[in-house]
């Protein structure tokens, strides 16, 4: 488990070089075309599945849940979607559910207020208050709430490691996230989201002496940002050192969006390994 050897040092790098460093936009050709398709099929899958959707866990027009049954008494994977914390809805990645959905898994996608509309503090609480509101529903909803699983995308992989010490989550999946937001804070992504240096450090996992004990898989894409290669990298390291239950792989010719390819495929990588993560914290 060793840093990406391409990844180069953020604080060495000029103001450009370090925007460009984080923009998947830019450097995924067609991504806006990527995310277009996402929005056409998870308004299918949402159509399907229009039992429980939009169910208001706080005041905020973004506090919203969408739970998807096909398991009674089931587990439930939860979903964070990403858009460095200042875009996108949880509306346009009810398609990922598929995957877990086949494998007899229930699916809740979070909403969650965008910067700047909400500091990041403010956006970790709600992911907390939307997991107290899903427990709390879970027996109403046909879930169990003992056998929960947490889950995201980019700036939702970094909610999954802040949503790791809820106390009935078991184990984590994040995909693609940002564990150290320093780079974030001396980047263009910081007009919106106003980080000061000690909410960037509170609010950074890799930061942390030690962290929590529970199993956390961590997955990139060999083709993705180095600088996003090195995120997940070093946060593997980080919790092996404090001997923290964790996973650490590359998907092979993945960038930032085709990742997500190997969650809405019930065979996928990331279908697997969130499989074996409910195994592994059955009981």
């Amino acid at each position: 488990m060793t840093t990406a050897f391409d990844a180069p040092d953020w604080r060495a790098m000029s103001q450009e070089q370090r925007d460009l460093g984080l923009n998947n936009g830019v450097a995924v050709a067609g991504s806006a075309e990527i995310v277009a398709g996402w929005e056409r099929h998870s308004a299918e899958t949402r159509a399907r599945y229009s039992d429980h959707l939009d169910l208001r866990y706080g005041p905020r027009e973004r506090n919203r849940i969408d739970f998807l049954k096909v398991a009674g008494n089931g587990p439930t994977l939860v979903f964070i979607h990403g858009g460095y914390w200042q875009m996108r809805a949880k509306e346009a990645f009810t398609l990922f559910a598929e995957g877990s959905m086949a494998r007899g898994i229930n699916v809740a996608l979070l909403g969650y207020t965008l910067a700047p509309d909400a500091t990041l503090d403010e956006i970790v609480a709600e992911i907390h208050r939307a997991l107290d509101f899903l427990v709390a529903q879970l027996p109403a909803l046909g879930g169990d709430a003992s056998r929960i699983v947490v889950s995201g995308w980019s700036a939702g992989g970094h909610l999954t490691s802040m949503a790791l010490s809820h106390p009935q989550v078991k184990a984590g999946m994040a995909i693609s996230g940002i564990y150290d937001l320093e780079p974030i804070r001396h980047s263009y992504l910081n007009l919106k989201l106003g980080l000061d240096e000690a909410t960037s450090r509170r609010n950074s996992p890799v930061l942390q002496a030690g962290g929590v004990m529970k199993p956390l898989s961590l997955v990139v894409g060999s083709s993705e940002l180095p600088l996003l290669r090195k995120q997940t990298a070093d946060f593997a390291v980080h919790r092996a050192k404090y001997g923290l239950p964790v996973t650490y792989e590359e998907i092979p010719g993945a960038n930032h969006y085709t990742i997500m390819n190997e969650m809405v495929s019930p065979r996928g990588r990331i279908t697997t390994l969130i499989r074996q993560l409910f195994e592994r914290t059955a009981g």
